[in-house]
């Protein structure tokens, strides 16, 4: 078994991320944490991504479909599907997006 703070993981422009290549196992989670207006631009993966969603609203994007989603709701993108997201709301978005990978591999749009 293996411990680890996710405060202690890197932390990129809006997440801690949890590279699973490096811990040994087969996906990649990142814990947002985005302020108000703040999110990724359009990009895919040769996997699949989930999102699912603690707090705060968002306004996702995937192929040609925009998504409003709140607390509790999960997003799925599947491999090779365009994708992005902002942070709509007037506080924090909060989520864990997993990537169905050990490692990432993104190409941004």
């Amino acid at each position: 078994m293996l411990v680890v703070k996710q405060t202690e993981l890197p932390w990129s422009s809006i997440a801690n991320e949890l590279l699973g290549a490096d811990h040994g196992v087969d996906v990649t989670i990142l814990f947002v944490d985005a302020e108000p207006g703040r999110g990724p631009a359009s990009h895919r993966h040769p996997y699949p991504e989930i999102f699912i969603t603690l707090e705060g609203e968002a306004s996702f994007t995937v192929d040609d479909a925009t998504l409003e989603v709140r607390a509790g709701d999960v997003v799925i993108a599947h491999a090779g599907e365009a994708h992005s997201f902002v942070n709509t709301g007037s506080g924090p978005l909060r989520q864990i997006d997993i990537h169905v990978s050990p490692t990432f591999s993104t190409e941004w749009l």
